[in-house]
């Protein structure tokens, strides 16, 4: 597998169920999140827009993904929602290793293990990611985090996530 099949079977509506473990003060919060996650040519204009803001040649990207959520967490159940854009700039070298530019977090670096997980790490000064992300069967998704801002807080996340529809099973 690669980040394009990768990243093609995670295409679909998904049902994602996430629980936080705040470590800095530590406290547990549970929410529920619908998930789309889309595939998107190279010359699609914010895909495009995404490369130059970071001075990227677009014609290294071979795609790219947007992921929209509906999410409620907490106890409270509070909304969040968003889109966010990923681009996947492989390593000519090692395609299973690359860049992957996010629309709201910059540049951060992608390793598809050969485990088939997907670890993406993501640093700026405001904060630091890295999540691992697999398949259990095509159906079935699995995310870990970790979270650490510069305030010095922490979270660790885990979800279990179903596919509701969109791209069929192989």
């Amino acid at each position: 597998m690669d980040i394009k099949e990768f990243f093609t079977q995670s295409t679909g509506k998904w049902f994602s169920q996430r629980t936080n473990h705040h470590l800095n003060p530590p406290h547990l919060e549970a929410g529920k999140t619908d998930l789309w996650i889309d595939t998107l040519p190279t010359s699609d204009p914010d895909v495009i827009k995404l490369c130059e803001q970071h001075k990227i040649d677009p014609s290294t990207a071979s795609f790219g993904v947007r992921v929209k959520w509906d999410a409620k967490i907490g106890p409270n159940e509070i909304k969040q929602t968003g889109t966010t854009l990923l681009i996947p700039i492989p390593n000519p070298e090692n395609p299973k290793t690359g860049q992957i530019l996010q629309q709201s977090a910059g540049i951060g670096d992608y390793n598809l293990g050969n485990d088939q997980a997907l670890t993406i790490t993501l640093k700026n000064p405001s904060f630091s990611v890295e999540e691992r992300i697999w398949f259990e069967s095509p159906n079935l998704r699995l995310r870990t985090s970790t979270v650490n801002h510069s305030n010095g807080s922490s979270v660790a996340s885990f979800c279990s996530e179903i596919r509701m529809g969109g791209a069929p099973a192989k």
